[in-house]
C-alpha cells in the first residue's frame, strides 16, 4: 500500500461501456464522441381536404370528470382554559365590573336625607323581623328577595338594578343571621 491519494485520471458517465484501452495522447475518449446525426424522418403527407359541405357538426368532446378531494384533518380538542380563565367567566356571569361597582356603590351610598344605606336599612328590617316574630320568618324575609335576584340574573343576564338588589339582599341575610342558629340546628338547644 501506498500512502499517496488516489487521483482519477478519467471518468466515465453511467452507462457508457467501458473501453478496451485507454485513450492515447491526443486522442478523444470514445465516450466523448458523439454518435452520428440520424436521417431525417420524411415528411408527413398531406392532410386530406375537409368535405365541401358538413351536414352534422360533430359531437363535442365529453367533459373529463371533476374529482373532489376532501382532506380531513385529525380532531384536536380545545385546550383545556386555565383556573383564571374559568374565575373570570364565573365572575362575568354577574355582569361586568363597571355594572358590580355601580351597583356596590348606589347600595353602600346613604338616601338623602337620611344617613342609612339600602343594604343597612333592609339588613335591620330583617334582624327586627327575626328578633319579633322568630328566626323562620327573618330567614324567609331575607333569603326569598336573594333567591328571586340570583334566578332573573342567571336567567336574562346581570344589570344594575339586579345586582343592586342582589348586595341588598345578601346583607339582609346577614342582618337576620345569628350565630347560635348553627347550635340550635346541632344540638336543638335554644336559649
Amino acid at each position: 500500500m501506498t500512502d499517496r491519494p488516489i487521483t482519477p485520471t478519467r471518468i466515465i458517465p453511467a452507462g457508457a461501456p467501458l473501453p478496451n484501452r485507454g485513450p492515447r495522447p491526443g486522442e478523444l475518449p470514445p465516450w466523448w464522441e458523439q454518435p452520428a446525426p440520424a436521417p431525417a424522418p420524411p415528411a408527413p403527407p398531406a392532410p386530406p381536404a375537409p368535405p365541401a359541405v358538413s351536414v352534422q357538426a360533430a359531437a363535442p368532446a365529453p367533459l373529463p370528470p371533476q374529482v373532489h378531494v376532501h382532506v380531513v384533518m385529525p380532531y384536536e380538542p380545545a385546550p383545556e382554559p386555565t383556573r383564571w380563565q374559568r374565575l373570570t367567566a364565573w365572575l362575568h356571569c354577574f355582569g361586568r365590573p363597571w355594572q358590580i361597582s355601580g351597583a356596590l356603590l348606589l347600595t353602600v351610598l346613604p338616601f338623602p336625607g337620611t344617613r342609612y344605606s339600602a343594604a343597612a336599612t333592609w339588613a335591620y328590617a330583617t334582624g327586627e323581623a327575626r328578633a319579633e316574630w322568630g328566626a323562620p320568618t327573618g330567614y324567609a324575609l331575607a333569603l326569598l328577595p336573594l333567591a328571586w335576584a340570583l334566578t332573573r340574573t342567571a336567567r336574562h343576564g346581570a344589570t344594575v338594578l339586579r345586582l343592586c338588589v342582589i348586595v341588598v339582599a345578601a346583607a339582609g341575610v346577614l342582618g337576620a343571621l345569628d350565630p347560635f342558629d348553627l347550635v340550635t340546628a346541632y344540638t336543638g338547644v335554644h336559649r
